[in-house]
């Protein structure tokens, strides 16, 4: 039957859908009919208008407690990061060098973070530094450096797949392993980058509010030193 079909008289079925519209409490003065009427069901048979309620509850329903659990999982993995960060704080507050600052943000990140790959770029102040295969120098400065040029200039944390430019000065020999990575700002003189062999591990809709609580402290830990020393 379509909307051009009469029913008694010049009534159609618009008209009657929109009169229901206008009042939904409408099977509450005559319950009877909500047992007699039927709807289409694609995935199967015909059902009361009752059924097909409880159906259509029932399935929002499972789709609320879904939503539910996956906000449950979210807020987990964000408390274990949480807990991660001021460790990491913790561990950073305790050192008593540039050397020993940078020793402890690789240490952790690879323990507490799970990270594969740990690099610090230094293109500023070098004073103080080790000696590491983790820890890579650039003298000329920013200059040195045209495959960031774009990041620098923007000033903040990036996660997903960089560039191959970009993954050979980080990760030299190792660049074709690494799938996915996250690259921090670390003040005004380094650059901290994380690379992993899943290409899922960093992906650009993340969000990047842990990387930047990551940047802000290792920065923060680093003039530190620089001060105390």
């Amino acid at each position: 039957m379509t909307t051009d079909t009469a029913l008694d008289g010049d009534l159609k079925p618009a008209i009657v859908a929109s009169w229901l519209r206008r009042h939904p409490d409408f099977l509450a003065d005559y319950p009877d009919l909500a047992n007699e009427l039927v709807m289409p069901r694609s995935n199967g048979s015909a059902a009361s208008l009752s059924v097909y309620q409880l159906q259509t509850l029932r399935e929002k329903n499972a789709a609320l407690e879904t939503r539910l659990a996956e906000l449950a999982d979210i807020a987990g993995d964000n408390e274990r990061l949480m807990q991660r960060v001021h460790s990491l704080m913790l561990a950073l507050l305790q050192a008593d060098s540039v050397e020993d600052t940078v020793r402890r943000v690789v240490a952790r990140l690879a323990d507490d973070f799970h990270s594969e790959r740990v690099r610090v770029l230094f293109y500023g102040d070098m004073h103080g530094l080790p000696d590491e295969t983790w820890l890579l120098r650039e003298p000329r400065g920013i200059a040195g450096l045209p495959e960031f040029e774009s990041f620098l200039a923007q000033n903040d944390s990036m996660a997903g797949r960089l560039a191959q430019p970009k993954l050979q000065r980080l990760f030299g020999a190792e660049a074709d392993d690494v799938r996915s990575a996250a690259l921090m700002r670390i003040g005004d003189d380094a650059m901290l980058a994380i690379g992993s062999a899943d290409p899922d591990r960093f992906q650009p809709g993340m969000g990047t509010l842990f990387l930047k609580m990551i940047s802000t402290t290792v920065g923060s830990a680093i003039e530190r030193a620089r001060k105390v020393a």
